[in-house]
C-alpha cells in the first residue's frame, strides 16, 4: 500500500487513479486489527490502487472528507466519489471487502 505524504498528493490521485484510501494511524487500536488483512484485500481487489492516509499527519484531508473516526475508507474513479466505508467503528475483513464489492 502506497502513503500519501501531502494534500496535494490527495487531491492528485483521487482525480486521477482508481483508488481506495485508507485513514488510519499508528496509534488506533482498531486501524492496527485491519493491518493484517488488508493486504490479502488489496489483492483481491487489484482493480484499485490503495493509498494510507495518516489521520494525524493530514488532518486537513480528513476534515475535508468528513472522516472523523477511523479507519475509514474512501473509494474514488477519477475523482468521482463510488462509496464510502466511514466510521468509528471496527470493522471486519468481511465488512471491508462487502464495502468494496458494493462499489461495482
Amino acid at each position: 500500500m502506497k502513503t500519501i505524504e501531502t494534500a496535494a498528493q490527495y487531491e492528485e490521485v483521487k482525480k486521477t487513479k482508481k483508488a481506495i484510501f485508507v485513514f488510519s494511524a499508528d496509534w488506533c487500536p482498531d486501524c492496527r486489527f485491519i493491518q493484517p488483512f488488508l493486504p490479502e484485500i488489496e489483492q483481491a481487489f487489484s482493480e484499485y490502487e490503495f493509498y494510507y492516509v495518516d489521520r494525524d499527519q493530514l488532518l486537513e484531508v480528513c476534515q475535508q472528507e468528513n472522516v472523523f473516526g477511523i479507519p475509514s475508507f474512501i473509494a474514488y474513479d477519477n475523482g468521482k466519489e463510488l462509496g464510502r466505508f466511514v466510521s468509528k467503528d471496527r470493522k471486519t475483513k468481511e465488512e471491508v471487502e462487502r464495502f468494496i464489492q458494493s462499489l461495482s
